[in-house]
């Protein structure tokens, strides 16, 4: 026997964060959860799965039309075998407004008290509770029943479980021991959207599949189901099965030790073609972060638009399915370089002294506070001018390099 275990759905959720990216084609970004869930689909048909567990948010909040729910019921009909789902905080009974009538392998659990439904011809019993409301600050958990005797039992719970809070705001928490102790043969949990098997005991795995499709850029990586393999009423295999159809990366580079500008947008493209190679052919929207202190840097901060345009031309020349959602520029200047710089010695001490005086810092702070909030649309990445003397101190040796590199003629 299999069974697929998938949690996070959030249908017809839109992508987040890409408004000001007119350069990523709208066919990369339309649909993705509707074509990550019918992949799902096509995946517990491929397995002949005897049945599917969604463990909770199928839904990503009220309906803006009956589209979603009627994408939902055909694929359940496609499907053509049970699916269990449970209400997440999500798709909560207070939440979602609008109904459609289920089909008939639909079985969703109540809200109001926690129920079993039953496989016969398996053996196999699940026990779960759907959220009433969005908020629920008890430990649901503690209301599941004991195992049934001699069947394979499945805890289907949406849960923060013992996560602290941060990413996932916290809902039904509960303890894994607890969960551990219930004697269930396996937990398919949800709500931590990043994969998790929270703990192993024997034949007793606690899982959390992740989200189905990563929605924005702080959720990276693959994402799919759980797929659990079980003979004799024990598991053989538990594998995860990617199911997204666009994968967000967020990739950190260290271009310390990189001499020029064309060194670094050549180890650019080389990290940008390792992500293209994990991704399987999937488009990529991608995060980048250039971090260390650099002989680079100067050049960067003082351009930004034209490091952006390097490295997005830098993904083209990798692939058409590779996409630029930001670049963060974290480097620093190198930290001996103004003391080896002799020759300028009397400018950079005269340009420093001239900082630490309120008369230069009330002018500066003025003139910045005016810049404040006018910066161009397509230079929205830049960070706020500093609008206080310890942010001006902040970007003081920032500045200089910028200087020094302008004075010289030549490339930081």
């Amino acid at each position: 026997m299999k069974f697929l275990h998938a949690a996070d759905i959030h249908l017809d959720s839109p992508l987040r964060g890409l408004a000001a990216h007119a350069h990523i084609p709208r066919e990369v970004t339309d649909d993705c959860t509707r074509r990550a869930f019918a992949n799902l689909i096509d995946l517990a048909i491929a397995e002949d799965v005897a049945f599917l567990i969604i463990a909770g948010d199928l839904y990503d909040g009220d309906w803006r039309d009956h589209g979603t729910g009627l994408f939902f019921a055909r694929e359940m009909r496609r499907l053509g075998r049970p699916c269990y789902l449970i209400r997440g905080n999500h798709d909560a009974q207070s939440v979602i407004t609008r109904s459609l009538i289920l089909p008939p392998n639909v079985r969703e659990f109540s809200s109001r008290t926690t129920e079993t439904f039953r496989l016969d011809d398996l053996h196999v019993a699940l026990h779960g509770r759907s959220f009433p409301d969005r908020a629920v600050p008890e430990d649901l958990s503690a209301t599941y029943p004991a195992p049934r005797p001699g069947w394979f039992n499945i805890g289907v719970l949406h849960t923060s479980a013992e996560d602290p809070g941060g990413q996932h705001a916290r809902y039904a928490p509960c303890a894994v021991e607890s969960l551990a102790a219930k004697g269930y043969d396996y937990w398919a949990l949800g709500h931590i959207h990043q994969r998790q098997e929270l703990h192993r005991k024997g034949d007793a795995p606690i899982v959390f599949p992740g989200n189905l499709q990563g929605r924005h850029a702080c959720e990276i990586g693959a994402k799919g189901a759980t797929l659990v393999e079980v003979e004799h009423g024990a598991i053989v295999s538990l594998r995860h099965v990617d199911c997204d159809v666009l994968r967000w990366e967020s990739l950190t580079l260290d271009v310390a030790p990189v001499p020029d500008l064309p060194d670094l947008y050549r180890s650019v493209r080389f990290a940008l073609e390792v992500a293209r190679d994990a991704a399987e052919a999937r488009p990529l929207i991608v995060r980048l972060t250039l971090r260390g202190a650099t002989l680079c840097h100067a050049a960067l901060i003082a351009d930004r638009v034209q490091a952006e345009a390097e490295c997005r031309n830098a993904a083209e020349a990798v692939s058409d399915k590779i996409f630029l959602e930001k670049l963060v520029i974290e480097t620093t200047p190198l930290p001996d370089r103004a003391a080896h710089a002799d020759d300028l010695a009397p400018l950079r001490h005269a340009f420093f002294a001239a900082l630490e005086t309120s008369a230069v810092q009330d002018e500066l702070l003025k003139d910045f506070q005016k810049m404040d909030g006018k910066i161009p649309a397509d230079t929205h990445d830049r960070p706020r001018p500093p609008l206080d003397p310890a942010a001006l101190a902040a970007t003081a040796a920032e500045a200089w390099a910028i200087a020094e590199a302008a004075i010289r003629g030549t490339p930081p």
